[in-house]
C-alpha cells in the first residue's frame, strides 16, 4: 500500500468516527482521548469535528511508557490514584453533553513486559472509574475506533518487517471498518439493521437464563425479567443517535450480576490497558467470580476485579456470530474493540442500563468502576436460551443463528 493511502484512510476513518461513530452535533464540544503515535488520526478527527461544526475539539494523549514509569517505581499505595483533573474532564463532558472519540490499539504493547502484573492491573488508565456512569447517564454521545500505529502492527504480524507488517494492519482496519466501501455509513447501516434485527429475536422470547457450552466453558447467565438485546447503537438524552464502538459486530444485554454461575475459558488474549493476559479461567459462583487463573498476566485481571465490590461480577453478555468481518480472519489484535467482535464476551465490571426496560431492575444493574470485556466465544461454543419454564431454545450453533 502506497503511503498515501495511509493518508487518504486516515481521512476516511476520522470521518466515520466523527460523523457515524460520535455523530457530533454543530456547536458541541468533543472530547478525544488519544495515545502518542496517533497524532495523525488524532488531527484527522479534529478536521471532521470542526468541519461538521464543533465549537472546541478537547484532545488528551497517554504514553503507555510513562505509565511504565509508574507501575515500576511508583509507591505501591499510590497506584489507584486517578489525578481529579482528569475525573473532572469527563465530568465536564458530561455536563456540557460533548461529543467523545477514544482511540484504541497498544501504541507500546511491550511498554509493561517485565513488570508485576498485580501493580500493573492497578492503574487501568486511561479508563476513567466515572466512565460507566457517564454512559449510564447518556450525556455524551460517543464512540471508540482502532488507530493503526507501527508498533502495534508489529505485535499483530510479528512475521512481518516494520513497514509491511503497518500496511497489513491497515488493510485490516480499513477492511473492519467498512471505509473500503463505496459508502461506509450505507454499509455500517446495513449490518447494524441485521444486527438489530437478531436483538428484536433474542429479546421477544423473554429469556430467564442464557446458557454458554464449549471447550473449556460451562456458564450459566441469569437475566433480568426486562432484560433486552441490542446492537451497538445508542441513543443521548437529547436524542442523538451514535455508535460506541466502530467496528461492531455484536448484539449484547444487561446480566442480573447476582445470578451467574460455572467457568469460561477465554479464547483470544486480553489487553487491559498495557498488561497482556493470556489463556484466562474464571470461575462463578452466585454472581461473582471466585477463582481467575490465566497463563500470563493472572495477577493483572486479579487486581482490576479487586476494585470494587461489583469489579467480580457481570455487567454484559455479548454474543457475536460468524458473519462479521473480524473473526473470519482469524487474527488476534490484541485490542479490546476488535478482538471483542471477533468473539462471543462476558464483561466483568459496569452494567449498561440501557439493556434493561424496567426501572426496578435498572436499580439492580451492576455498578462498578471498571468495564473489562475478555473473549470466550469459538466456532464450538454454542449458546441456549432457557425460559422461566425450563425450555431450551438453541441460539448459536456454530457461530450461526438459530432463532
Amino acid at each position: 500500500m502506497p503511503e498515501t493511502d495511509f493518508a487518504d484512510a486516515t481521512r476516511k476513518l476520522a470521518d466515520l468516527a466523527v460523523g457515524f461513530g460520535a455523530n457530533v452535533q454543530p456547536g458541541q464540544i468533543v472530547g478525544v482521548t488519544s495515545y502518542v503515535g496517533k497524532e495523525a488520526l488524532t488531527r484527522e478527527v479534529a478536521r471532521a469535528s470542526y468541519e461538521r461544526g464543533a465549537r472546541w475539539v478537547d484532545v488528551l494523549y497517554f504514553d503507555q511508557w510513562l505509565k511504565r514509569e509508574r507501575v515500576a517505581r511508583a509507591p505501591e499505595d499510590s497506584l489507584d490514584f486517578v489525578p481529579p483533573w482528569l475525573v473532572d474532564r469527563l465530568r465536564w463532558l458530561s455536563d456540557e453533553h460533548a461529543a467523545r472519540v477514544v482511540l484504541t490499539g497498544p501504541h507500546a504493547p511491550t511498554a509493561l513486559d517485565g513488570l508485576d502484573p498485580a501493580r500493573a492491573g492497578r492503574d487501568l488508565l486511561p479508563y476513567l472509574p466515572e466512565s460507566g456512569k457517564v454512559v449510564n447517564a447518556r450525556t455524551t454521545n460517543w464512540t471508540v475506533v482502532p488507530g493503526p500505529g507501527r508498533a502495534w502492527a508489529e505485535a499483530v504480524y510479528p512475521d512481518l518487517p516494520g513497514e509491511a507488517a503497518y500496511e497489513r494492519l491497515w488493510e485490516a482496519v480499513i477492511h473492519i471498518c467498512r471505509i473500503d466501501a463505496d459508502d461506509p455509513v450505507a454499509a455500517w447501516e446495513e449490518r447494524m439493521g441485521a444486527l438489530r434485527a437478531v436483538a428484536l429475536r433474542l429479546t421477544k422470547p423473554r429469556f430467564d437464563r442464557i446458557h454458554l457450552h464449549g471447550p473449556g466453558t460451562d456458564l450459566t447467565v441469569g437475566l433480568f425479567p426486562s432484560s433486552r438485546w441490542l446492537a451497538a447503537g445508542f441513543e443521548t438524552v437529547d436524542g442523538v443517535h451514535h455508535y460506541p464502538n466502530v467496528p461492531s459486530e455484536e448484539v449484547f444485554t444487561t446480566p442480573d450480576p447476582s445470578r451467574v454461575d460455572g467457568h469460561v475459558t477465554a479464547a483470544l488474549p486480553l489487553e487491559l490497558y498495557g498488561s497482556m493476559i493470556s489463556g484466562i479461567r474464571a470461575e462463578f459462583q452466585s454472581g461473582r467470580a471466585v477463582k481467575i487463573d490465566a497463563d500470563v498476566g493472572a495477577d493483572a485481571l486479579r487486581a482490576a476485579a479487586a476494585k470494587d465490590e461489583g469489579a467480580s461480577r457481570l455487567g454484559e453478555l455479548a454474543l457475536v456470530d460468524r458473519q462479521g468481518r473480524i473473526g473470519p480472519l482469524g487474527t488476534v489484535f490484541y485490542d479490546t474493540l476488535i478482538d471483542e467482535n471477533a468473539a462471543s464476551h462476558i464483561a466483568l465490571g459496569n452494567g449498561y442500563q440501557v439493556g434493561v426496560e424496567d426501572e426496578a431492575d435498572a436499580a439492580r444493574v451492576n455498578s462498578s468502576s471498571i468495564h473489562v470485556d475478555f473473549m470466550i466465544g469459538r466456532p464450538e461454543l454454542e449458546v441456549d436460551g432457557l425460559t422461566a419454564a425450563g425450555e431450551r431454545v438453541p441460539l448459536l450453533r456454530g457461530g450461526d443463528w438459530q432463532l
